[in-house]
């Protein structure tokens, strides 16, 4: 046995060594084209299994990236050029949540009672984050970040759980969502303020002015918001008069899809504005999406934009970004199980108990109250764009952010099977 042993080490280890240098030289030298094939065929298979599964495709896209990453097979090392695509595509996910949301849905969200339900939604799972940080002795704004992905919610990952179980229109489903939309506002806010605390140095005077002037950058964008939104309800208010003209103006432009091309460079004038005051580029995006003057245009040709929109993410450029996420993925960095664990059970039970507690204060019952904090579970998409740019930036490290994706799989996993669970609870409860 012991021959036998050595035999085997001194014989296949070799190979074996050899076959993986092989291998590694291959992937290095595959052109970018390549690649990019190879990405996206895996990642709109495995996409399909999902979708097959009644799960987003996001998670067999990330899954894709980790079987083709470092952390699997290798075939593909690293981001490198497919990087610029993957920010597309962050673009077009923003642009399309945006598009999810009606302007007067904001003012809905923070409306009544349902304040309640947006806050405590959001404080606890933030605070949870932060007392982990405090607990693992992070960095300042490494446990902001850390707070801001465990408190975040992801409007598109919740409409379309709420969609597929038919409860869209329900009390509860339009409570998750207005919570939703709260949470996606405060989260890209914080985001817009914390990105430049890397550039500052550690003394209390230094960070104290520069809260106080991202504060005030925050502020000169939301003014600017609120502007564009009361000159666009004067538009709205003309809009028998407006909509004839912009049917003119349309059937004048010769190009196609111009008014594809009219969103996109309205959205772009907003990210640009968010980028010029300091703040990141999907602020904006995220703002002139939900302020675009949908009224002034006919309803199915703003429809048809917003297919155009949803086909090129979702079919191209979409699977590219979230494929990247699962190559950034390191399994081999969630060595820290205490870690890993602590941030999944803060991350689920915050969520429920903070949803819980905010709809019990806006008069709902225990069993709808748990079945809020259920679909304020699911993270995905803006949790995952918010790690990334964490991650690009430098605020967070491997090990942290593959904890991050492994949470947003995991919790957006989990919540339609217990959303549906906690719903068939409350038709009984109504049916008896």
């Amino acid at each position: 046995m012991l021959r036998l042993a050595n035999w085997k080490k001194t014989n296949f280890a070799p190979i074996t060594g050899n076959i993986r240098t092989m291998f590694h030289i291959f992937h290095i030298h595959l052109p970018f084209i390549v690649n990019l094939l190879l990405l996206l065929l895996t990642a709109k298979i495995l996409g399909e299994i999902a979708e097959r599964f009644r799960q987003p495709a996001m998670i067999g896209e990330v899954l894709a990236g980790v079987i083709l990453g470092p952390s699997l097979f290798n075939i593909i090392p690293s981001v490198g050029d497919i990087k610029p695509i993957a920010d597309l595509g962050v673009f077009l996910l923003i642009i399309m949540a945006g598009m999810e949301i009606e302007a007067s849905e904001i003012r809905n969200s923070i409306r009544g009672n349902n304040i309640w339900i947006a806050l405590l939604g959001f404080i606890i799972p933030m605070g949870s984050g932060l007392l982990l940080g405090y607990l693992f002795h992070f960095s300042n704004i490494f446990t902001i970040f850390l707070g801001l992905c465990i408190a975040i919610t992801a409007l598109p990952v919740s409409i379309r759980i709420l969609v597929d179980l038919g409860k869209l229109q329900t009390d509860v489903g339009q409570r998750i969502i207005s919570a939703a939309i709260f949470n996606d506002i405060i989260s890209l806010m914080l985001l817009g303020i914390i990105l430049d605390f890397n550039n500052i140095s550690g003394n209390l005077r230094d960070i104290t002015f520069s809260i106080l002037f991202d504060t005030l950058k925050v502020v000169m964008f939301i003014i600017l918001l609120i502007v564009a939104y009361h000159l666009f309800n004067l538009a709205k208010a003309r809009v028998s008069t407006l909509n004839p003209k912009m049917q003119g103006y349309l059937q004048y432009l010769r190009g196609k899809e111009s008014l594809f091309a009219i969103v996109i460079l309205f959205v772009l004038v907003f990210s640009s504005i968010a980028e010029l005051l300091g703040l990141h580029f999907i602020v904006g995006a995220f703002f002139g999406a939900i302020l675009f003057p949908r009224t002034i245009f006919d309803k199915s040709e703003f429809e048809q934009v917003r297919h155009s929109t949803t086909s090129f993410a979702m079919g191209f450029l979409a699977p590219i970004f979230f494929a990247t996420m699962g190559i950034a993925f390191d399994f081999s960095a969630l060595n820290n199980g205490l870690l890993l664990t602590a941030v999944l059970i803060a991350s689920f039970f915050s969520k429920i108990l903070g949803g819980y507690f905010g709809s019990r204060l806006a008069g709902f019952n225990s069993t709808k109250s748990i079945t809020i904090g259920l679909g304020l579970n699911a993270r995905g998409i803006i949790e995952l764009v918010i790690a990334s740019i964490a991650l690009q930036k430098g605020f967070i490290d491997v090990p942290v952010f593959s904890i991050l994706v492994m949470m947003a799989l995991l919790t957006t996993i989990i919540t339609p099977f217990l959303l549906r669970e906690s719903f068939l609870r409350i038709d009984k409860t109504q049916s008896a």
